[in-house]
This record gives structure tokens, sequence and C-alpha cells, in this order.
């Protein structure tokens, strides 16, 4: 037989998983945030107007 009334532990499960959510998310954005800055640091070193002239 189920049980009767509320469920138990409804909003705790709800509310780890949206922190879990929030969590994955963030560290997917730092990560992509890194990338996009290590993209333009490697762009602008390979530019040849930025050589180092070795006088």
């Amino acid at each position: 037989m189920s049980k009767k009334g509320k469920e138990k532990n409804t909003a705790n499960k709800a509310k780890h998983s949206r922190l879990m959510k929030q969590k994955a998310n963030k560290l997917k954005s730092e990560k992509l945030q890194r990338k996009e800055r290590l993209k333009a640091i490697i762009k602008k070193a390979n530019e040849p107007n930025n050589t180092i002239n070795d006088n």
C-alpha cells in the first residue's frame, strides 16, 4: 500500500537538485570563460605586430 499524505523529503530533494545544478552550471561557465581568456591571449601573442625585437 502506498503512503498517504505529503511525501517525505520532497522539499529537500528539490532544493538539493537545484543547488547541484547551480554548481554544475557555475563550473561549466567558469571553464568556458577560462577557455575564452586563453584563446584571446594566444590570439594576441600570435599577432605579427606584437613580436619582440632582439636588438
